[in-house]
């Protein structure tokens, strides 16, 4: 391969010494783990009203089968081929052109990304923990939701609900991959879509609940003829999936070479698709029965929900099982991301797992602790998730279909598969998901965010 890179050869016939996983559910529900997340949560219901209802669905349908099926592939596949995380397979793909060192200095940037958005994400998930302490003790239902959440956001505001969270991920890892990561994700997965599932049902009995199904399905055609709603259904689909140049790839790593790669990267972006929709009919009928503005983002979550639960009968019943909900998508979301750094930093400087897991979840912790104040993480969540994380992905897709080759990369996608890959799924890739995710990256910096 050129400068000095070993991963095809002596790692490709071996199995990797974080482990695998044993099963193809195990793999599908780590990556829906992985993709499943805040955004499902508190931006895809509002968004789904904002953007023309059912007609929203119709371009997010297309971007998050055309992100599925090319994107999340491609990021699976490298790792697979590779045989290792991030920077591995960076340096894999760039060795292909004898640029070995140069993909391997490039890998950093998405990696940096993983770290970036772990270190902002534990903080919100620590958030959803003490929201869950507040529901079981039932404080956050007899105090001002809004002042029990600005409780937690002020300098130094969350500390042991962010302890918690952070050592809970890397006793997680401590495990590997098949007893840690796939385990745990075979438990907290299926149990995030039964208690969503039960949310759903019930407050479909709410009256006024009609209202929340008016504004999440009646189509209003007209919205596809607006340049925000394809925007900002692409860039809901795109985040969705947790295509980061990064996380997925880790995933990839640990994967069996008779999985067929393609089919599983649509089951997940079935799943994910699923697991927004479930949360949509949790939340938006609740919102529109007690007349509450819909609206987006963490107030959503932390403090129109409490308030309506607390109308609710049974209200901490439900607040319980929501938060508990949340917690399962947040700490799955949070494991992905220190897989990415744990498996690079083993890999690259020869760490032992224990030590890359300590690692990573120390420079968390020893940073995320003066993010604490909202204002900050806020500030720090759109710096890495509007420059950091869409750049990496523009340079994992460019790095696997154009430096790399679709030629090599469509050797790794059809192993395990039955039939050949159609024809159109290299142009496709090479000049639509590309370009796109290209797009992506640049609308994101010009409207804020779009993710």
């Amino acid at each position: 391969m050129g400068d000095g890179f070993k991963g095809d050869g002596a790692q490709k016939h071996k199995g990797h010494q974080n482990g695998g996983f044993k099963t193809s559910l195990g793999f599908i529900l780590a990556c829906v783990g992985s993709a499943v997340g805040m955004g499902n949560i508190w931006m895809f219901p509002y968004r789904v009203g904002q953007y023309g209802g059912a007609a929203f669905l119709v371009p997010y349908a297309i971007f998050i089968t055309l992100f599925g099926l090319v994107g999340l592939s491609a990021e699976f596949a490298i790792g697979r081929r590779a045989r290792t995380g991030t920077l591995g397979s960076y340096e894999y793909c760039w060795a292909s052109r004898s640029k070995g060192k140069l993909g391997y200095a490039l890998g950093w940037i998405p990696l940096l990304g993983s770290l970036g958005i772990a270190i902002g994400y534990a903080i919100i998930v620590g958030w959803v923990v003490r929201a869950l302490f507040g529901s079981l003790t039932n404080s956050i239902l007899t105090t001002d939701a809004a002042v029990y959440f600005s409780q937690a956001t002020g300098e130094f505001g969350s500390i042991p609900w962010h302890v918690i969270v952070v050592v809970l991920a890397m006793a997680i890892l401590m495990f590997g991959v098949s007893s840690g990561i796939e385990k745990i994700n075979k438990v907290l997965m299926p149990s995030f879509f039964v208690l969503f599932a039960i949310l759903a049902i019930r407050v479909a009995f709410l009256p006024g609940a009609a209202e929340g199904y008016k504004f999440l399905f009646v189509p209003k055609w007209e919205y596809l003829l607006k340049v925000d709603t394809w925007v900002m259904a692409m860039g809901q689909a795109f985040f969705s999936l947790s295509i980061t140049g990064s996380g997925m790839i880790v995933y990839g790593t640990y994967l069996k070479k008779d999985e067929d790669i393609p089919r599983s990267s649509i089951q997940t972006a079935v799943f994910d698709t699923l697991a927004a929709m479930l949360a949509a009919l949790a939340i938006m009928p609740a919102v529109f029965a007690f007349g509450i503005q819909p609206n987006a983002g963490p107030p959503l979550m932390f403090i129109t929900l409490p308030n309506i639960f607390r109308q609710m009968p049974m209200g901490q019943l439900f607040s319980i099982l929501f938060f508990i909900s949340v917690a399962f998508a947040g700490i799955t979301s949070l494991v992905n991301m220190f897989e990415a750094v744990c498996e690079s930093w083993q890999n690259r400087f020869k760490l032992s797992r224990k030590t890359a897991v300590l690692l990573c979840g120390l420079i968390t912790l020893g940073v995320g602790l003066f993010l604490e104040a909202e204002p900050k993480v806020g500030s720090w969540m759109d710096f890495v998730t509007i420059i950091v994380v869409p750049f990496g992905a523009v340079l994992g897709a460019f790095s696997i279909y154009y430096v790399l080759g679709f030629d090599k990369i469509r050797e790794e996608m059809e192993l395990g598969r039955r039939k050949k890959l159609s024809p159109y799924f290299g142009p496709l890739a090479k000049y639509v998901y590309v370009p796109l995710a290209v797009i992506v990256f640049v609308l994101g910096i010009l409207y804020g965010g779009i993710g």
